[in-house]
């Protein structure tokens, strides 16, 4: 594949939903991880909320072994919605009917083995096509008043090329993250020229590190084609995005918002506190929970 000077429009959209969230066991024996909920939204609905805000019309799901309840989850839910009508519950059938997508916008792959997440979004090649396309890991969520996917297509359709979200880490903390090697920074948008995967602190180029929101132009897979192995011994995502570093435009962009890890316990707790006190209906008695337990 070629890079075209034009900047196409992000139609399309990537979630790498395979993990077996083992962090959270026994919670995730059954139920796959992204239905986890922060407040009253599983996190895989956070992440698709912000994706069709920020204008994707197309959802690629990567998926693996029982996870049929992220499919059915977006489902029409006749049943349900019959009920709440009945019992009058008009402001929680809103919110059923806000969870369904478009139909033929949802789209499912497996990733039969956890080969890594290069791997994971190599699987959806075929479903992207020759056409840019975001990738949003429901892991990383980002408390915002403009999403971080938003953002990052304002900024895209300024400059193209290739786009992540990037915030800076503690240096001891480098070997957990994508590192990126800076070429010029002004504060806000990140000229890269280079991208190193969980370097140890005294290696790492920068403290600037790669959260799961990227914007990828399609020539990624010619490389992740390879299947060469890297951090780990999987294929990583980060050492594919490096290759194209020199051959096209690649930006980090430092979003505003707080983002929350929530692939770990303390930091899915710590999202559900951040968003809890940011929710319409019950943000003040959360607060006053939270300096409760502080004193």
């Amino acid at each position: 594949m070629s890079f075209s000077n034009a900047i196409k429009p992000v139609r399309k959209a990537v979630f790498p939903v395979a993990g077996l969230g083992t962090r959270f066991l026994p919670a995730t024996k059954v139920m796959p991880k992204e239905m986890l909920p922060l407040v009253d939204r599983p996190l895989i609905q956070h992440a698709i909320d912000e994706a069709r805000d920020a204008g994707i019309e197309e959802f690629i799901f990567i998926t693996g072994r029982a996870k049929e309840m992220l499919e059915t989850h977006f489902d029409h839910q006749p049943e349900l919605m019959e009920t709440l009508e009945k019992r009058g519950k008009h402001d929680l059938l809103e919110k059923v009917k806000a969870t369904a997508l478009p139909e033929g916008s949802l789209f499912l792959t497996r990733q039969a083995k956890p080969l890594g997440l290069g791997h994971a979004i190599w699987c959806a090649r075929k479903l992207v096509g020759n056409e840019p396309f975001a990738i949003l890991l429901p892991d990383d969520v980002v408390l915002a008043k403009k999403g971080c996917l938003s953002q990052m297509i304002e900024t895209y359709n300024e400059i193209g090329g290739n786009i992540v979200g990037v915030m800076d880490v503690p240096r001891e903390q480098t070997a957990s993250y994508g590192i990126l090697d800076i070429k010029t920074d002004d504060g806000k948008l990140v000229d890269i020229k280079g991208l190193v995967e969980k370097p140890k602190p005294e290696d790492a180029p920068s403290t600037l590190s790669v959260i799961g929101r990227y914007i990828l132009q399609p020539e990624v897979f010619d490389h992740l084609a390879s299947f060469e192995k890297g951090a780990g011994g999987e294929i990583q995502i980060t050492d594919a995005m490096a290759k194209l570093i020199g051959k096209q435009p690649f930006h980090g962009l430092r979003y505003e918002g707080q983002r929350y890890d929530c692939g770990s316990r303390l930091g899915f707790i710590e999202a559900n506190i951040a968003f809890g006190m940011e929710d319409p209906e019950i943000g003040k008695q959360v607060r006053d929970l939270v300096k409760r337990f502080a004193a």
